[in-house]
């Protein structure tokens, strides 16, 4: 199946246009027709709609395949370049915002001691970002966080093949304004908290969608959405009182915020370390130096 055509479906599903897709490939519409149709006739079958564009029963099951396809290519071609000629000590990783600063730099700093010369790309991107990068072979490592239950890996989207490793795990805690009713509490079950005022921010702190699903209840809703990935942001938003959120218990947090340790349900926040095939040294150096830390 040509790579080329599979990128041409997933534009025009995606936007539901064939001239919006010719724009976002640089292609003309004829180009992106004659694309579609190449596709359509290898398969034997309609897989989109004409008016309104949209994919066809088929062409929603091929949607379904064509991310990965890609993505496992894109990871083929990337381990090939690293094998036939990867520029000696250099590596690219990223994390997202709360994985681990210290433990980033700690790691680094270990690292420039036996490879001072070594050039380093660090990126900070969300968790779906640093999962598909490290498949692609666009990052050499990843560090993702998450909420999980005490004894599971963290759900990480379907990128095909990935090593894992947990690097760290702790409580979670509730930060609330430190004037909040429940600031004083020793600690807090969510389920406690179903009408309180949340703040939404999955790049920051636990996914209200996955707290709702562990505490089994709709009732966790935001009153408000940010979604930035500065932790100061968020913690100022708790503290001028537009709602609660849930993070790592060893948070430093600012004056006038309590965090309350979360007791029930069961869940833990969780870091873990994600590679693929590691045939870089200064790669390998570095995950050691991750999964120690």
């Amino acid at each position: 199946m040509d790579p080329h055509l599979l990128r041409t479906f997933i534009a025009v599903a995606s936007s539901g246009s064939f001239s919006a897709a010719a724009a976002e490939l640089g292609y003309t519409q004829s180009a992106v027709s004659q694309h579609i149709a190449a596709l359509e006739n290898s398969l034997g079958t309609a897989l989109l709609t004409r008016r309104p564009v949209a994919p066809t029963p088929a062409g929603e099951r091929l949607l379904e395949h064509a991310g990965a396809i890609l993505l496992r290519i894109e990871a083929a071609r990337a381990d090939v370049r690293r094998v036939v000629g990867e520029p000696p000590g250099e590596i690219v990783f990223a994390a997202t915002p709360l994985a681990g600063a210290t433990r980033v730099a700690r790691a680094l700093t270990q690292l420039r001691q036996t490879r001072p010369g070594i050039a380093v790309t660090f990126e900070v991107v969300r968790r779906d970002e640093v999962a598909r990068g490290v498949a692609s072979g666009a990052y050499h490592l990843g560090l993702v966080d998450g909420i999980a239950a005490p004894s599971d890996p963290l759900k990480l989207p379907d990128v095909g093949q990935l090593r894992t490793s947990a690097v760290a795990q702790e409580k979670l805690a509730v930060v609330v304004p430190g004037d909040h009713p429940m600031a004083k509490r020793k600690w807090l079950g969510l389920a406690a908290l179903v009408d309180a005022r949340w703040i939404d921010a999955p790049a920051v702190s636990a996914p209200l969608d996955e707290l709702r699903a562990a505490v089994e209840t709709d009732s966790l809703r935001p009153a408000i959405v940010y979604t930035g990935a500065d932790l100061l942001t968020l913690l100022a938003l708790v503290s001028a009182g537009h709602g609660l959120a849930v993070l790592p218990a060893s948070i430093d947090i600012p004056a006038g915020i309590a965090k309350v340790p979360v007791d029930a349900p069961r869940l833990v926040y969780r870091v873990e370390l994600l590679h693929g095939q590691l045939d870089s040294s200064a790669a390998s150096a570095l995950a050691e130096l991750l999964d120690e830390g």
